[in-house]
């Protein structure tokens, strides 16, 4: 049964939901961002769209009204608009049946009552029409005031175990208590073996959104005790120090990742992100942050600025973070918050002009160059160019 009398939120305070009153009047905005209104959270500036009828007809009369970009997803019958700094997610509302337990579901179309009751917990079943009209699903509202989460049905987390993982980011990032039956339902899911039924790519795609979460590292700290494919170790305390050594451009979702699998062979852990479907890059800085431990006492060993680079410059950042946090903190600072930055005044050009010719030389010289200047032997171009020549002669 879905509630229709309850607290009306007022959609104006939604800026993505102002451009949609003359457009959509019969559309209903629902998730995260009507759970997040009701809590009083910063605004969304994205909003999912439910219709009962035809979704895509819908986006297609959204996007000439508001001169957006449109983009259909044929395979589940929905359709993106982005439009006036905003990005609209539309859905025909639906009902969904699992043919097996972890697979995707089958779905038709349905009304909104069943819309709500397909969703995964209960704070994020309620729907408000841009006209004021409210529905949401049972407990929708007393669980929302008691700040905890509940899925609406027994085998939730057997028909879609991806909702462990978004029990976890959810509960961490709104601060929620785990309802306990739900509680009760998911540890029996993740001992059941629940999780093995999801093609990697899901829990991949989950385990990221998971990892860029302001709340990652207790989220990481839950999850990392459950079977995800490979032997997972998270050390909290490890994982704090590490980031607060992280530059703001570095990527704390994968240091965090890395810190729990120190105890993966690489390999096999190179295997697992890429099952996963972690790009070669994130996979790769994944890697070398778990063997942090082999980094550290080369990075501790290090005294000079000069020797200092050259362990880390051929590591991502992050390995460095961690092997700081090891132990190495002295030279990890040093190398992340000053000498990382530091550039010769000269250039291979300067060298060549110099009579220098091209070749493996002109490598050798810069990077002579660039130890004395680490070094604080070379301080100005001069120096520097003086280096070079003499290491390349």
């Amino acid at each position: 049964m879905i509630a229709s009398m309850a607290p009306s939120p007022d959609l104006r305070a939604l800026p993505a939901a102002e451009p949609l009153a003359a457009v959509l009047p019969n559309a209903w905005v629902v998730g995260g961002a009507v759970r997040d209104l009701l809590l009083d959270r910063p605004a969304s500036v994205d909003l999912d769209l439910v219709v009962e009828g035809d979704a895509v007809a819908v986006a297609r009369r959204l996007a000439a009204a508001l001169d957006g970009v449109l983009t259909i997803h044929d395979r589940f019958g929905t359709a993106t608009v982005e439009a006036a700094g905003h990005l609209y997610d539309l859905a025909t509302a639906r009902a969904e049946s699992y043919a097996r337990p972890g697979a995707l579901p089958d779905v038709r179309p349905g009304t909104l009552a069943e819309d709500l009751l397909r969703r995964d917990f209960t704070v994020n079943a309620i729907a408000v029409s841009l006209d004021g009209r409210v529905r949401a699903a049972p407990h929708a509202f007393g669980d929302l005031d008691a700040r905890a989460l509940r899925v609406l049905h027994e085998r939730s987390f057997r028909d879609d175990p991806t909702r462990l993982l978004r029990l976890v980011r959810y509960a961490t990032r709104l601060g929620f208590g785990v309802e306990a039956r739900t509680a009760e339902l998911a540890q029996e899911a993740v001992a059941a073996g629940a999780l093995a039924t999801v093609t990697p790519a899901r829990i991949g795609g989950e385990l990221r959104l998971l990892l860029r979460e302001p709340s990652a590292v207790a989220a990481l700290e839950w999850v990392a005790e459950w079977p995800l494919g490979v032997p997972l170790a998270f050390d909290r305390a490890l994982a704090e120090r590490a980031l607060a050594l992280l530059p703001a451009d570095a990527r704390g979702d994968l240091l965090l990742l890395g810190s729990a699998a120190r105890a993966v062979a690489p390999a096999a852990l190179a295997g697992w992100l890429d099952a996963l479907e972690f790009v070669g890059r994130e996979r790769d800085v994944v890697v070398r942050v778990a063997q942090a431990e082999g980094i550290e006492g080369r990075l501790a060993g290090a005294s000079r600025p000069s020797e200092i680079a050259a362990v880390a410059r051929a590591l991502p950042v992050e390995a460095v973070a961690l092997a700081g946090a090891l132990g190495a903190e002295t030279q990890a600072r040093a190398w992340i918050e000053d000498l990382r930055g530091v550039r010769l005044a000269i250039d291979g050009a300067d060298l060549l002009a110099a009579g220098i010719p091209q070749g493996a030389a002109v490598g050798r010289a810069l990077a002579a160059a660039l130890d004395a200047r680490l070094d604080g032997a070379a301080p100005d171009r001069d120096a520097q160019l003086a280096v070079a020549l003499a290491a390349a002669r």
